[in-house]
């Protein structure tokens, strides 16, 4: 398999692809945003490891491009960032898993490989269904072509649902994936900000399927 490493850190760059190149792997190395863009659009690759912090366009343009052009490669993100939006921000562009440097080799590989065997799937940096747009790099939410201003939960209720369309997403599901306490007794939390969603986005938008959870229309 041919990989891409994008990372502007000469030492970094050659050890990964001496450890990658000592797995089977045939691996291209980029030092650059710009020059890694022109290759993972047109190289063919497997998969690319693409650091965030590059000279000339970082690694979330880089992907973020990648997506817009209606490329799917797997993209395994490096950063010397640790924080949540950090790590948030580089799925949000549309990369596939994402690595906080320092790491170990041996959990690069895996979390590549683990990779490697899903099929490659559409990760757009918008997403669209019906009449709306939610693009999660900039937090805007659009219903044919006019804003609609939402609150930090109500944005992530409206994404969860996004995703999944068109599955029905449980409120347990709904419940641990934004609030982290998939308790009972806070399901009623969820009722409220599906009626937030509802007032600003039409009731019609989003179903309730009784006894499993919500929809959102197409």
């Amino acid at each position: 398999m041919r990989l891409l490493v994008v990372e502007d850190e000469a030492r970094m760059a050659d050890a990964l692809a001496r450890g990658l190149q000592a797995e089977g792997f045939v691996v291209d190395v980029e030092p650059d945003g710009p020059g890694g863009l022109e290759a993972a659009r047109f190289g063919g690759y497997d998969a690319v490891v693409l650091d965030v912090m590059l000279p000339g366009m970082s690694g979330y343009t880089v992907v973020r491009t990648l997506r817009e052009e209606q490329n799917w490669v797997p993209v395994l993100m490096l950063t010397a960032k640790d924080g949540e939006y950090d790590e948030a921000d580089g799925l949000d562009y549309g990369a596939d898993d994402y690595l906080t440097k320092p790491f170990s080799f041996v959990v690069l590989l895996a979390r590549l490989r683990a990779m490697l065997r899903r099929e490659p799937a559409p990760r757009p940096a918008a997403l669209r269904v019906g009449p709306l747009t939610l693009d999660p790099a900039s937090r805007r939410v659009e219903r044919e072509g006019a804003e609609v201003p939402l609150s930090r939960r109500e944005f992530l209720v409206l994404e969860h649902l996004m995703r999944a369309h068109p599955a029905v997403v449980s409120k347990e599901s709904l419940l641990d994936a934004i609030w982290g306490a998939p308790d009972e007794a806070d399901a009623n939390i969820v009722e409220v900000y599906v009626g937030y969603l509802r007032r600003k986005l039409g009731r019609e938008r989003i179903e309730t399927v009784r006894g499993v959870g919500y929809r959102l229309a197409s």
